[in-house]
């Protein structure tokens, strides 16, 4: 007997290329979702950028504007007297460096018997301490001889009578202006100071 196949096209396994079809097409899903999970963070990121970019030039505009007004409201001559007291506020603390107790012992050890001590005005300037110190001499030689003995002692320099006459009484009255060196007069005053507390009991 003659055997013979008919069938005009072989055989597939169609289970196989379904499962495999199915498998891509998931994929594709897959990574179609991915995609636009984050075209849209992606998105959102960038418009709460821009969001926060809006605000702060918003918030710099404002304090720009903020600062004009400001820099126009201010009163030059009010200014000037705040950065006047500024520096007097520094002078005050430049001073704190200033021993009046060694600045008067070197005083008492200068001051002729015929000249008297009137004033004494301190100040600080370009971080030298310039002093203005008042007298009155029965003799110009006096005031002289004062003069002398303050440079003598090394702690003053520049010493210049800044103004000088004659008051009622006949007596010479000078203003005398000097630089102080007195920078070690406030550490030997401290130096001293514990051991004067310790002699006391």
């Amino acid at each position: 007997m003659l055997r013979s196949n008919l069938a005009t096209r072989p055989f597939y396994n169609e289970r196989a290329a379904h499962v495999a079809i199915g498998i891509a097409a998931v994929l594709v899903l897959a990574i179609t979702v991915l995609n636009v999970v984050q075209v849209v963070r992606l998105s959102k990121h960038s418009t709460e950028l821009s969001s926060q970019t809006g605000v702060e030039r918003t918030e710099a505009e404002r304090l720009t504007a903020e600062a004009a007004r400001i820099r126009s409201s201010i009163n030059k001559d009010e200014l000037a007297l705040i950065v006047g007291a500024a520096h007097e506020a520094n002078s005050l603390i430049d001073q704190r460096t200033f021993s009046w107790t060694a600045f008067f012992n070197r005083i008492e050890s200068t001051l002729p018997p015929d000249v008297m001590l009137t004033s004494v005005r301190p100040s600080i300037k370009d971080g030298e301490t310039h002093v203005a110190i008042g007298v009155l001499g029965r003799r110009a030689e006096d005031v002289d001889e004062f003069m002398e003995k303050l440079e003598a002692t090394g702690a003053f320099s520049e010493i210049v009578p800044a103004s000088q006459d004659r008051t009622e009484e006949r007596l010479y009255r000078v203003s005398i202006e000097s630089v102080y060196d007195g920078a070690g007069d406030a550490a030997a005053a401290a130096a001293e100071k514990p051991q004067a507390t310790g002699g006391r009991k």
